[in-house]
């Protein structure tokens, strides 16, 4: 855009065009920055996932972030999703990157069901002590992603490709509260509406309520 402007006659530099497109909220659509950043002094779990083959839900249960763009700035989203069903247990929305809105997020997946295992990238968020301490509170093993693979974590990574060209983009969301509506009718679709070719044309959630409950360690002591 600087370039172009130049050419046109403009005496501009680049940090006055990113100044004046920030507060006319123009963007170009493009793949964002990362936004899985480590703290080295945060723990990090091995991946768990290779080779493996998940056999039902509840088995592994993955997450990550993403960011989708406001007409008027800009909105983060965390979502859970189940890797045998897809089904999307649970997903919150923040101006922020703080580790609660997650955490959030899992107590809301958490009141569905529990996994075997947890799989997410090795961003703060995930590898913060609040988090991984609540999933072994639960008996749930830890899986991370190695750096930089982001096919490790595939089925999250196809669900923000159909959220973003299916939803996000057509609609061109104004504000946060536009796309928190947005999003809740495109999770209902998607759960229970969007049949799968790789689930038999099935819709996650039929596939998702043939699960069998799975006992954490945690609560299998509790049984009689």
């Amino acid at each position: 855009m600087t370039a172009v402007l130049r050419r046109a006659g403009y005496t501009v530099n680049r940090k006055r065009v990113m100044r004046l497109m920030s507060q006319m909220g123009l963007a170009a659509i493009y793949p964002k920055p990362g936004l899985s950043h480590a703290d080295p002094e945060h723990r990090v779990y091995p991946y768990l996932l290779r080779g493996m083959t998940v056999t039902g839900p509840d088995h592994v249960w993955s997450t990550d972030i993403t960011y989708l763009r406001l007409c008027s700035g800009f909105v983060y989203l965390v979502a859970i999703l189940d890797w045998y069903s897809r089904k999307v247990l649970a997903w919150r929305l923040s101006n922020t990157l703080e580790t609660r809105f997650c955490l959030d997020c899992l107590e809301d997946a958490l009141r569905v069901s529990q996994p075997l295992i947890f799989n997410s990238d090795q961003g703060v968020q995930f590898t913060s002590t609040a988090f991984t301490c609540r999933l072994a509170e639960e008996g749930i093993q830890i899986s991370m992603d190695g750096r930089g693979r982001a096919h490790d974590n595939i089925f999250v990574e196809r669900l923000w490709r159909s959220v973003k060209y299916e939803e996000v983009y057509p609609n061109g969301y104004q504000t946060v509260e536009e796309a928190y509506h947005g999003l809740h009718r495109y999770f209902e679709f998607y759960n229970h509406q969007r049949p799968h070719q790789s689930l038999g044309y099935q819709t996650p959630a039929e596939v998702y309520a043939d699960r069998v409950v799975i006992l954490s360690p945690r609560n299998a002591e509790k049984l009689p």
